[in-house]
C-alpha cells in the first residue's frame, strides 16, 4: 500500500500489467497516465462539479467518521474531497491502476495535510480486500473500464459492510456529450474507415451509457436499491483557456486522444484546426462551455 507518508512508487514497481484488465493497466501506466498528471489540475477543475454532485444530497450520504473506498481515484482530487467530508475520525482509501496518477495523488494529500488518506495501486476487479470494511465505495468515472463488470462489482460488494453504499458517476452516450463527440468526429474525418462501429459495451468511457445494462450489472453483482439519476451540466472546458488552448486540451483527452495516437504532425494540425472550428460557437467571455450528460448511480449491499 502506498500511503501519503511513504515515498512515491515504493510498492508500485511490484504491480504488473497482467490479469483480465492487462490492457487497461498498460494504457494508464504509460503515456496516458503521465498525460493525465500533466493536465490533472485542468481536468479536475472541469469535472469536479460532477463528482461533488454525486457526493452531495441523497446520493452518497457521507457522514463524519466513515471509511470510504475511492475506486479509480486518479490524481486524488475526489479522495481529498471525500477525506474532508469524513473528517479526522474517518478515512479514505484511494485505489487506481495508474502509478503516475497515484504518485500525484500522494503528493496532493501531503500538500493538503490530510493524514486520513491512503492510496494503493490495485485492480478493483481482482484485488483481495481485507473483509467488508467500507461504508461507501465511490467513483467518479473510474468504473467503466472493467473487462468483467459483474466480477468487478461483486468484488466491490465484498469490500462493503452489510448495508454499505455504492455511488458512482458514469457518462451517458457519446451523442449527449458534445465536448467529447466533437473532437472525436474531427479526428475520424481524417482517419481511415474502421471495421464498423465499436462494441458499445466494451471497456471505455461510454460502457455504462445504457441505464438498463448498468442496473442489470449491479443486480447480478448482488446490489439492491439501485437508482440511476440523469445529471446534466454545462462545463467550462480546459480551465477557461483560449480557443487554441481548449482545442489542444480536448484533443489530448478522452476518445480523441486514442484515435490520434501515432499520427504525424500534419494530421494532428488538421484535426486541431477542425476541433477549433467545431467548438468556436461555444466560446464565450470566460472560455468554452459545453454540455455533458452523466448518470449518478447509487445502490446498497444487502443487510
Amino acid at each position: 500500500m502506498l500511503t501519503v507518508d511513504q515515498p512515491k512508487g515504493e510498492v508500485m514497481d511490484e504491480f504488473t500489467a497482467d490479469g483480465p484488465n492487462a490492457g487497461q493497466i498498460e494504457y494508464w501506466n504509460e503515456d496516458s497516465g503521465k498525460r493525465w498528471v500533466e493536465m490533472g489540475d485542468i481536468i479536475d477543475t472541469q469535472i469536479a462539479p460532477l463528482g461533488e454532485a454525486a457526493m452531495d444530497g441523497s446520493h452518497a450520504k457521507i457522514v463524519s467518521g466513515e471509511r470510504i473506498l475511492d475506486v479509480g481515484c486518479g490524481c486524488g482530487q475526489t479522495s481529498l474531497e471525500l477525506a474532508k467530508r469524513v473528517g479526522t475520525t474517518g478515512s479514505v482509501l484511494g485505489l487506481d491502476i495508474s502509478a503516475p496518477m497515484l504518485g500525484r495523488a500522494g503528493e496532493r494529500a501531503v500538500e493538503a495535510g490530510l493524514g486520513n488518506t491512503e492510496f494503493i495501486q490495485a485492480d478493483a476487479q481482482t484485488h483481495t480486500f481485507e473483509g467488508p470494511a467500507f461504508d461507501l465505495a465511490f467513483s467518479r468515472f473510474g468504473v467503466m473500464f472493467f473487462s468483467s463488470p459483474v466480477d468487478a462489482f461483486s468484488n466491490l460488494l465484498s469490500a462493503l459492510r452489510p448495508g454499505g453504499r455504492l455511488t458512482f458517476v458514469a457518462w451517458q452516450e457519446l451523442g449527449r456529450n458534445p465536448w467529447m463527440l466533437l473532437p472525436v468526429s474531427a479526428a475520424m474525418k481524417h482517419l481511415p474507415a474502421g471495421d464498423g462501429p465499436p462494441d458499445p459495451h466494451a471497456p471505455g468511457p461510454f460502457a455504462f451509457a445504457d441505464r438498463d445494462r448498468v442496473g442489470g450489472i449491479l443486480r447480478d453483482s448482488g446490489f439492491e436499491n439501485i437508482t440511476l439519476e440523469s445529471y446534466e451540466k454545462n462545463l467550462l472546458m480546459g480551465g477557461g483557456g483560449s480557443l487554441d488552448e481548449t482545442a489542444k486540451f480536448l484533443a489530448h483527452l478522452g476518445p480523441a486522444s486514442r484515435l490520434l495516437q501515432g499520427s504525424d504532425a500534419e494530421l494532428r494540425t488538421q484535426v486541431m484546426d477542425d476541433i477549433k472550428r467545431a467548438i468556436e460557437p461555444y466560446h464565450g467571455e470566460d472560455g468554452v462551455r459545453m454540455g455533458c450528460a452523466t448518470w449518478i448511480v447509487s445502490a446498497n449491499r444487502p443487510l
